[in-house]
């Protein structure tokens, strides 16, 4: 995507000119993002997923038997019948990676890094219905789907915001109002993180949210030195060989903080590791038990490519690459592998195409390195045959 044409999705501006003004700083309303859009899933379709074992859900009812009261999926089929008229929603995670239509809508929003991505969330309100105002600590696009909903923005918030007293929600004690806006469908809002946020269906309607992975600080830092970890032997200790003799024994000297900082840079510092650590943490799937192959060998691979196998990406995995010097590192799905710099084309291919099969893989199939690979791919479950 050229970053300087204008983008319909963005309403009309380029996504060089969103991310500057707008990415992570302020909100922006685009009235028909998708024109005529059409929701390639419906109310009764959305709830049948939320019937399944494997997919996340939750209902909220404003007035049920406790203000906001919230229920996890998977729900029995009766149970919607039981839900009042008004005032309730029906939310269920990752629909992208269950219905192909919903994941073809991520390829409006290419002029951002794939693996940022977390998932599209899909709500469906009754009239009335609403998860209270609140706040993300993530981007987030609004797209109208089917009926209206009444958007109210507020304040920046934080960590000291008041909530409301409640196990499960953080619903804001205290919203202050300063735009809104009635969205319909291909109506899109975009919200930066921290931005109070109220959306109330104004008739029965569906909301899709995507959404962006945006690790914490602490996570990095718990997750990465958990990673570090496992490169180091139990001999690599604090030491001070240059000790000095001490006037109080009590006291721990600035010198004793130096060598402690040197010990944890020497390892912090280390970019490849810092590189590996960070492909396969935004990689690691939603439900990594949705990421699973067959066992199968090299020949088998090349002699079902031959007879017409396609190969797609499973929908549950995530994949993404960089450079390395000379070489190249591919993450997928939680996992990385180093690969020779010549298999560049390859990789990009891997991560970007619908579909895999004889004609375009050409050439990468004769490639030792590069049909291993496909086949690592497969038997890992990060990529599958289009007929499974």
């Amino acid at each position: 995507m050229n970053p300087d044409i204008p983008v319909q999705l963005l309403g009309g501006i380029t996504a060089r000119e969103f991310l500057r003004d707008y990415w992570q700083k302020k909100p922006l309303l685009i009235r028909q993002a998708i024109p005529d859009f059409e929701s390639p899933i419906d109310p009764d379709e959305l709830a049948g997923l939320a019937l399944e074992e494997e997919i996340e859900s939750r209902l909220i009812i404003e007035n049920g038997v406790r203000p906001w009261e919230l229920r996890r999926g998977p729900f029995a089929e009766d149970e919607f019948s039981k839900l009042p008229e008004t005032e309730w929603t029906l939310l269920v995670q990752a629909v992208d990676q269950f219905v192909p239509e919903v994941g073809e809508l991520l390829d409006n929003f290419r002029f951002l890094p794939s693996w940022r991505i977390d998932d599209v969330m899909i709500s469906y309100a009754a009239p009335g219905g609403s998860v209270g105002p609140h706040f993300d600590n993530y981007d987030v696009f609004l797209l109208q789907g089917h009926g209206k909903r009444h958007w109210k923005i507020g304040q920046m918030c934080d960590t000291d915001s008041p909530l409301l007293e409640h196990a499960d929600l953080r619903i804001l004690a205290d919203f202050q109002g300063t735009d809104e806006w009635t969205l319909e469908p291909g109506d899109m809002l975009y919200l930066p993180p921290r931005l109070a946020h109220w959306g109330v269906a104004v008739d029965d309607c569906l909301t899709y949210s995507v959404g962006f992975r945006a690790p914490s600080a602490a996570e990095v830092l718990t997750h990465f030195t958990d990673f570090l970890s496992q490169f180091m032997s139990d001999e690599e200790r604090y030491t001070d060989a240059d000790a000095q003799p001490v006037s109080d024994p009590h006291q721990i000297q600035r010198d004793a903080l130096d060598r402690l900082k040197a010990l944890l840079a020497e390892h912090m510092s280390d970019e490849r590791l810092l590189l590996t650590w960070f492909g396969q943490f935004m990689t690691e799937p939603r439900y990594p038990e949705l990421v699973v192959g067959p066992e199968l060998d090299d020949a088998e691979l090349l002699d079902s490519l031959e007879q017409g196998a396609i190969l797609i990406r499973n929908p549950s995995a995530r994949l993404a690459w960089s450079e390395v010097d000379e070489d190249l590192l591919l993450f997928a799905s939680g996992q990385s592998r180093l690969l020779p710099g010549r298999l560049r084309e390859l990789l990009k291919l891997v991560c970007s195409a619908d579909a895999l099969h004889i004609d375009n893989l050409g050439h990468w199939l004769a490639d030792d390195d590069g049909r291993h690979l496909l086949c690592e791919l497969v038997k890992q479950g990060s990529l599958g045959f289009a007929d499974e």
